[in-house]
């Protein structure tokens, strides 16, 4: 209860200073324990113990804090009371951004892309400064408590507002499902139970915050949280930066490492083991072309190879797992022809992709993953292909970033305006905190792949390999393709979903930093889910039932509604991540572009142009969203398969532009139509003028 005795400035001040004494507290309680953790390990605990005593430890502490913060009134559970100061916004913002996307795939699409991959990084960070100029500021002087909201009252009417509602449940639901397959993931590689129960144990680290405490226990548990990512990211990338460069400092020394990458990578290119097994990759490849020309002969011979296979197994009497492994790959064939069409499908792409030099990767430095600018036409079109894709693949990232719903009702929970613009920049300098260290930590680890382990004799594999194989064989996999008992670059899979998760274990590092570091992925990935889930309910329950529906509705019940629907949104949202999609990048990529055309255009204009109206809004929004959605039915393959879409890829794709970047094309639909709209229809009304007033009037909060 703020005391009546202080000014507002007067009580901010001195509630930042009770929470730094509380969170000074708590960081050092987090020390306290690794060491703890740290020391049992030396006394000889098991992995398991480590793993699950990490999990319950963790998300005890997010759940006491949510406990502490339960509350059922309005302005506390939407918008955390408007009274978070500027520098813990900024931590709860980082958190809530930084998901299990940015905290596992951002160093593995380096990993994988080489420097290409910092697009993602230019992008999202890119994206914040738009923040900061364009919206934050002016969206926190109208006092609203989400984002169609906003829409509802710059346009008038409630079409903008249904419209706004079911933008926000579309776009944070692609992007929620990402972090509860995250937390699945990290949950499974904590406690060794499956992936499929990993995420229904996670998924009550998530519901135990949001569903009691709304944004009020979201707000601190993201505190808590981002405490630990950060000293789960860093502290394995200082450590090796030791081993490898005796630096602490990777920012600075990791570029000698940059260097021995590049000189291996030449070594690699010219290996004659390495050039054997991409010739037998692609005779594979081959053989999964001529089998794609006839699958139905295809699938007969196949059964007729691996019958055989048993029966000579069992006549030799061979070892029962190698029968029992033979068994099972008969038994596990594709048994339709569409299923058998995907599976060869699949076979002939993955052999195709690693008969490229460097197991398909391209060199680390290079800026574009695909082509050569001084090489031969076809090198250079690629070349130009992969610029495109990187500029536009930016572009979508910052309006995304600019335009996330989860991100913008953030700067609603600060008491005032200029508190709101300080929390920006207190979001940027702690992202930027992980964010440089994503390109140091994937150097040093392909300098651990590249010196410590291609090479090794296939007995001697690190237990690792074995452990994330039987995890998910899509993230880890190993074959003796040459059968030359070494193992070589091109026989390697490493996913990118696995690279951070696996670094301290490719680096030699105590087993504690590697359930540290499973344990900020777990805290990226709970904190960005409880903020989705957040922004979907309150939409629902605040903009479609109170606004729209029940007007008269008591404050009681609509936060009552919207916990109801954290629930279910949260349930609906695991049992697709559940289905183990593939590339977690790729469907972060898309909710992005989703809400660049969808609201960006809509959001800024609504603030900027005063001649913006409702019909221009909303026919702006729904072509943005609708251009971007057909770009990536008719691009994406695991879309197309769905959709049934039989038009080549060539055809569907305008100027080569991957579908993940699709809100390039349909943020400009967006914008052009709503201003052609809105001219050709008459101006807002007063009360929308009025709201434009309001938004532009300094010192109104």
């Amino acid at each position: 209860m703020a005391d009546p005795r202080l000014g507002a400035s007067e009580e901010t001040r001195v509630f930042t200073q009770v929470l730094f004494r509380r969170y000074a507290v708590y960081t050092l309680g987090v020390l306290l324990f690794i060491l703890g953790l740290g020391a049992m390990e030396r006394m000889g605990w098991p992995r398991s113990w480590i793993g699950g005593t990490f999990l319950i430890a963790t998300v005890a502490v997010y759940a006491a804090i949510g406990l502490m913060s339960r509350t059922t009134d309005e302005a506390e559970y939407y918008v955390a009371g408007r009274r978070v100061p500027a520098i813990f916004n900024g931590m709860a913002t980082a958190a809530d951004w930084m998901s299990a996307a940015s905290f596992i795939g951002t160093a593995g699409v380096l990993y994988l892309q080489g420097f290409a991959g910092l697009a993602y990084i230019l992008g999202w960070t890119g994206g914040y400064c738009l923040v900061a100029l364009l919206l934050a500021p002016y969206l926190r002087r109208l006092g609203f408590f989400t984002i169609p909201e906003f829409l509802g009252a710059r346009y008038g009417g409630e079409l903008p507002r249904l419209v706004g509602v079911v933008a926000v449940a579309l776009v944070s639901f692609v992007y929620v499902v990402v972090q509860i397959y995250g937390v699945g993931l990290i949950t499974s590689h904590l406690t060794g139970f499956s992936f499929e129960i990993g995420i229904f144990v996670g998924l009550g680290g998530v519901l135990v915050c949001s569903f009691l405490g709304g944004m009020r226990a979201v707000t601190w548990t993201q505190v808590a949280q981002y405490i630990i990512l950060i000293l789960a990211y860093l502290t394995p990338v200082v450590w090796m930066s030791l081993n490898q460069t005796g630096s602490p400092f990777p920012l600075f020394s990791y570029g000698q490492q940059l260097e021995h990458v590049t000189q291996r990578e030449e070594v690699f290119k010219k290996d004659p083991a390495e050039l054997t097994v991409i010739r037998q990759l692609q005779v594979r490849a081959d053989d999964a072309l001529r089998k794609l020309a006839d699958v139905r002969q295809a699938m007969v011979d196949d059964a007729e190879t691996l019958s055989a296979q048993v029966k000579a197994l069992q006549v030799a009497d061979a070892a029962p797992a190698r029968v029992q492994q033979a068994e099972r790959r008969l038994l596990s064939r594709p048994q339709t022809e569409s299923a058998a069409r995907m599976a060869y499908q699949h076979e002939y792409d993955d052999a195709r992709q690693r008969a490229l030099p460097l197991g398909g990767m391209p060199p680390q430095a290079q800026p574009i993953a695909a082509g050569n600018p001084r090489g031969d036409a076809v090198a250079r079109e690629a070349y130009e292909v992969g610029r495109r894709n990187f500029l536009a693949l930016v572009l979508c990232l910052m309006l995304g970033t600019a335009a996330m719903p989860h991100v913008l009702t953030r700067y609603y929970t600060t008491p005032s305006v200029s508190e709101a613009r300080r929390s920006v920049a207190w979001s940027l300098f702690f992202i930027a905190l992980l964010y440089l260290a994503a390109p140091a930590l994937a150097v040093m680890v392909k300098y651990e792949v590249f010196t410590n382990l291609i090479g090794t004799p296939f007995d001697q594999l690190p237990g690792w390999i074995r452990r994330w194989s039987k995890l998910d064989s899509t993230l880890v996999s190993v074959e003796d393709i040459n059968g030359d008992g070494l193992l070589q670059l091109a026989e390697l899979h490493l996913g990118g979903d696995v690279i951070v998760l696996a670094a301290p274990e490719i680096g030699g590092l105590p087993l504690v930093v590697t359930y540290l570091v499973a344990a900020g992925g777990l805290a990226a990935a709970l904190s960005t889910a409880d903020g989705l889930l957040l922004t979907i309910s309150n939409a629902l329950s605040h903009d479609l039932y109170f606004r729209l529906i029940n007007p008269r509705a008591p404050a009681m019940r609509r936060v009552m509604l919207s916990k109801f629907l954290v629930l279910v949104v949260a349930l609906l949202a695991a049992f697709i991540a559940s289905m183990r999609f593939a590339d977690i990048l790729q469907f972060v990529a898309a909710a992005f572009s989703l809400a660049a055309a969808t609201f960006f255009p809509a959001l800024v204009m609504g603030i900027f142009w005063r001649r913006a109206n409702r019909v221009g809004a909303v026919l702006g929004m729904l072509s943005g969203l609708s251009v971007c959605a057909y770009y990536m039915v008719t691009n994406h393959e695991l879309l197309r398969r769905a959709f049934g879409i039989t038009r080549s890829l060539q055809d569907c794709a305008w100027w080569g532009i991957d579908p993940m970047a699709a809100g390039v094309f349909g943020a400009p639909a967006g914008a052009l139509v709503l201003v052609i709209a809105s001219l050709l229809t008459p101006p807002p009304g007063p009360a929308e003028q009025a709201v434009v007033d309001r938004l532009r009037t300094p010192g109104w909060s």
